[in-house]
């Protein structure tokens, strides 16, 4: 491989998911990345101190999308000042490959690259929805990587190794796990409190991901209805917690979608109402024409639903699941990376 490749996106976790991802895989073939974020956003916190990186650089950026024309002008300004310092990096570097994971921390460089003889451009689009920076640089990019997208050569969304390890075909719902992902979702914590009686009554266990904010309240919620309940705010091995159980209830991000698929999980997702262009729903409704999930939205969702959900074949829906994502995503689309900067 010759000169240094540039990983390059993030703001939240499901950009940086797929980030780390490539990060790992190259590192084990023996190439170095840079990381190039953003200071704002979760940027820092998952690549600041990552040994697998030559360098990690986070530069002052922000979105423009949902801003006024003032804050627009200067997230563009801001856009255009770091894109000339992705510029003076990569000619002392000699930046021959950038890969794009999307979100706005990812604009400079992928601007940069764009500009730059000689230099490919690769990009990830991690939800059904393109997101605006990638639908505008896609035009430029040698190669754009999806789950949804037909022109794709590739398929399939990087997911680490442990959701596929911890995967089994379910057969009956004996234990049902809520997610509502890091920071929580209020919405899902309270629906799971609604029917956690009738779940005890059932004899089916209950697994709770509450997000800080509301891990206290809703502990203490369970404790009132007398429930022993699996409660907690963040679980570095969130995979482990997926395997036990038998079904779950989840939002439908793009990177919570694919680690359930790739442990053959059968879910209830329940769209995040605000998300941009409403991508979650769109997410969600790609596996629910293969009949591989159920969708409901906030507005929609009733206890009946769920319930009836729980006594569906849920065998056949864990069994087609199976075949829902490859498990070596990652290692197919670095093989087609390197093969083209040979």
């Amino acid at each position: 491989m010759h000169g240094s490749v540039v990983i390059t996106g993030g703001g939240t976790g499901g950009h940086l998911k797929v980030a780390k991802s490539f990060v790992q895989e190259l590192s084990e073939r023996g190439v170095h990345c840079i990381f190039i974020g953003s200071v704002n956003g979760q940027d820092k916190q998952w690549f600041e101190h990552d040994t697998n990186l030559k360098k990690a650089i986070f530069l002052d950026t922000r979105g423009v999308v949902n801003k006024g024309f003032s804050g627009k002008v200067k997230s563009m300004i801001q856009i255009y000042k770091a894109m000339s310092h992705c510029q003076e990096i990569f000619d002392k570097v000699d930046v021959k490959t950038v890969i794009s994971v999307g979100g706005y921390s990812a604009a400079p460089a992928s601007f940069a690259s764009i500009f730059r003889s000689g230099c490919k451009l690769y990009i990830h689009e991690q939800n059904s929805v393109m997101g605006k920076l990638n639908k505008l640089t896609s035009h430029f990019a040698t190669e754009l990587f999806s789950s949804y997208d037909k022109s794709s050569k590739i398929k399939d969304y990087p997911v680490d190794m442990i959701f596929f390890d911890e995967a089994k075909i379910r057969e009956k719902v004996k234990k049902v796990i809520f997610l509502g992902g890091s920071q929580g979702a209020v919405f899902i914590n309270e629906f799971a409190l609604k029917v956690a009686k009738k779940l005890d009554e059932m004899g089916i266990q209950i697994i709770h991901q509450t997000g800080k904010l509301d891990f206290e309240r809703v502990s203490k919620r369970y404790d009132s209805l007398g429930i022993k309940a699996d409660v907690f705010d963040f679980d570095m091995n969130i995979a482990k917690k997926m395997g036990r159980a038998d079904f779950a209830v989840s939002r439908s991000g793009a990177s919570t979608l694919w680690e359930l698929s790739a442990n053959s999980l059968p879910t209830l997702f329940i769209p995040y109402p605000h998300a941009a262009k409403d991508h979650q729903y769109y997410n969600a409704k790609f596996l629910l024409e293969k009949n591989l999930c159920f969708i409901k939205r906030e507005s929609e969702l009733k206890e009946e639903y769920f319930f009836e959900c729980l006594n569906s074949d849920i065998h056949k829906m864990s069994k087609g699941l199976v075949h829902a994502i490859c498990l070596d995503g990652i290692k197919s689309m670095v093989d087609i990376i390197l093969d083209e900067n040979e």
